[in-house]
């Protein structure tokens, strides 16, 4: 599959030949699912936590007799159904994060780049480079593109880039070892330098 690449500055510069074996899958939507999902359980923080029994702060002693209150029988007054007792089942610390094969893995993301190719918001830039790390002169050459919710992959990020870009809302850098499919989907278009594509093909095919 050839397609263009461009310069920051919206100018044809040369063309390119993506392996259809990394950009030209069929979208399969519940491999993505499954990747989204690991991604974002590994994520989670996992350190929401109610009182068990044991922990509550208080007597130890049985609150009445056993016998001949005309009362359901009761052995402290930490238990469940008093108020301030302990939460029966409740969340404990834990991990959320769960397997996915490697396989499933890799295929969820060359999926997730031919998703975008398919869309027609793939886009493969020469290089993703800045003169300075001012943003206003980012944000005016993202506006002659035309982008506004973006993620760029390079092969290594260039400094003045990275800074330039990390306080433009909806705009995320990876380099192409970070590239993952949450980050991918989460953006309108996605921009690959052509040293990024070339890394990843090698990484994928």
């Amino acid at each position: 599959m050839k397609t263009n690449v461009i310069s920051l500055d919206n100018q044809t510069v040369g063309e390119i030949e993506l392996a259809d074996a990394v950009f030209g899958l069929p979208v399969r939507t519940d491999i993505l699912f499954r990747a989204v999902n690991w991604q974002l359980a590994k994520r989670q923080s996992g350190t929401h936590k109610t009182k068990g029994i044991s922990e509550i702060s208080g007597t130890t002693k049985k609150p009445f007799n056993q016998k001949g209150g005309g009362r359901a029988r009761q052995g402290s007054l930490r238990s469940a159904q008093f108020r301030g007792g302990a939460t029966i089942f409740g969340p404990v610390v834990r991990s959320h994060a769960h397997d996915l094969p490697k396989k499933v893995r890799k295929l969820a993301l060359k999926t997730a780049l031919s998703s975008k190719a398919a869309d027609g918001k793939l886009i493969v830039l020469d290089q993703a480079s800045a003169a300075s790390p001012k943003t206003k002169d980012l944000v005016a050459k993202l506006s002659k593109l035309g982008l506004s919710s973006v993620l760029f992959i390079d092969g290594t990020i260039e400094a003045n880039f990275a800074l330039a870009s990390r306080n433009i809302p909806h705009v995320d850098v990876l380099p192409q070892v970070g590239a993952n499919v949450y980050d991918i989907l989460r953006r309108d278009t996605l921009v690959i330098t052509k040293d990024a594509v070339a890394a990843l093909e090698a990484r994928l095919k």
